[in-house]
């Protein structure tokens, strides 16, 4: 400890200070690791490098190398039918399967990339303790870097099971997704077995206009962009109104209000759309009452007609999400200061007016962020659509239908079609399309320039 009971803080040290100023064992670690860190006392943690970069090693030797080309060539061998005269029967050799090359190749360069890694941390390890000999400070032992993931060094013990979760179980799978937009992997020219690199062949199928596919994606694109808009900001706006109504001081038994809006929250969301959706059919209740009341001659297409279906499940989406809006504006209102609704009162402002200088700027101030949630929730809104409508009625194409979204075309691309290729390449470009208007939205609000204004 230094004078005043203060603790020694020390530089980070640089890969490249490591290289430059390192002595005889920390520039050895360049090729044998952990030298440094053996040559510098922590003889067990030195080891332990060792015995890492040797595993590493005979993997690339043995089976490491033979997936990289795998990855490169993804195979070419197609299974062959031979007759064995032994057995006096076809049988069939194993052939190439491009799907398990690109996946094992995927692996493999993860862990050269956890290699370099490790590489990169034993020297700077090994430089560090070479510091602290030069200064004559203490080097910890085995036990005391022990005893350091439980107290110093707690979050790097408590992070690591999280931390190679979401890698092995979302970022390698990630990327080994969108590898299979630069592929030929889908039905066409039987291509799911044995498949190869296209470079950016499949995005500019998409992107083509002109193109079967490329259509179809601005058609579905230009529809998902109109029902995330209208489900989200109707939902805010007649939840808004709504929590209003309810909030107000001449409302008796609010809470029963709220209870009997909320209730619908209760049920299961699947449950509740399917039941709508046998209601929307052609003999469906709400037709068949309409009919016997004599409103109408014949059953109206809910979802058997392109605009019907389209104002159906917005509709629809309206009395499933409406209650969650309620829950989020009743809360917030509650929080303005009721001396800001005294004040305008007294300088003569009516309700509207209240409510648009007063009511709704907080209410945008504050809820900004769930806006954007609530959009990004809305474009990738699979159970509203795929249990309503299906996507359909009316295909857009030969794949798409009227009222599907990015995210249910994706399904149907990939699930009922096999076009593995083009729906990565349609994840990808969801995933542009999200990040992109969240980062701006957001960066532009006021919730982001100005916290404070509302304090």
């Amino acid at each position: 400890m230094a004078k005043g009971n203060k603790k020694l803080e020390f530089p980070r040290e640089s890969l490249i200070e490591a290289i430059k100023n390192g002595d005889a064992m920390t520039k050895l670690s360049m090729v044998v690791m952990g030298a440094g860190i053996f040559g510098h006392k922590q003889l067990v943690k030195g080891l332990s490098v060792l015995v890492l970069e040797v595993c590493f090693l005979v993997f690339m030797i043995t089976t490491g190398a033979g997936k990289i080309v795998d990855l490169i060539t993804l195979g070419g061998e197609e299974q062959q039918k031979v007759w064995n005269d032994a057995k006096q029967i076809y049988e069939y050799t194993q052939g190439d399967s491009s799907l398990l090359r690109l996946l094992f190749g995927v692996a493999t360069c993860f862990v050269i990339a956890a290699f370099v890694v490790l590489w990169v941390l034993q020297m700077k390890q090994s430089y560090k303790l070479q510091k602290r000999l030069e200064k004559g400070e203490h080097v910890n032992t085995l036990k005391e870097d022990v005893r350091s993931l439980l107290d110093g060094n707690i979050h790097i013990t408590l992070m690591s099971l999280p931390m190679a979760g979401i890698l092995l179980f979302n970022i390698v799978p990630l990327v080994f997704m969108i590898l299979m937009a630069f592929t030929s992997y889908s039905k066409e020219d039987n291509h799911l077995t044995l498949f190869n690199w296209v470079g950016l062949t499949n995005f500019g199928r998409v992107l083509n206009l002109g193109g079967n596919i490329g259509r179809q994606f601005w058609g579905v694109l230009g529809w998902t962009i109109i029902w995330a808009f209208f489900a989200t900001f109707l939902n805010y706006i007649l939840g808004m109104i709504l929590a209003l109504i309810i909030n107000r001081r001449d409302t008796k038994i609010k809470g029963f209000w709220r209870f009997c809006f909320v209730l619908s929250i209760a049920v299961p969301q699947f449950v509740s759309l399917l039941i709508m959706q046998t209601m929307l059919q052609p003999q469906g209740a709400i037709n068949v009452i309409l009919m016997n009341l004599g409103l109408i001659s014949q059953p109206l297409p809910f979802l058997q007609n392109a605009m019907w279906a389209r104002v159906s499940v917005i509709l629809i989406n309206l009395w499933v999400g409406i209650p969650y809006t309620l829950l989020q504006v009743t809360g917030i209102l509650q929080n303005i200061p009721e001396d800001i609704y005294e004040a305008a009162r007294v300088d003569g402002a009516n309700a509207v007016v209240i409510f648009f200088k007063i009511t709704l700027p907080y209410m945008l101030f504050v809820t900004t962020p769930y806006l954007i949630t609530s959009f990004t929730g809305n474009i990738n809104n699979f159970n509203v659509i795929y249990l309503l409508s299906g996507g359909g009625p009316t295909a857009v194409g030969d794949t798409a239908g009227k009222t599907d979204l990015l995210v249910t075309w994706l399904y149907k691309l990939t699930i009922d079609y096999q076009y593995y290729n083009l729906g990565s390449v349609i994840g990808i470009f969801t995933f542009i399309i999200l990040a992109v208007i969240a980062l701006v939205t957001y960066r532009n609000s006021s919730s982001y320039k100005n916290e404070e204004a509302f304090m």
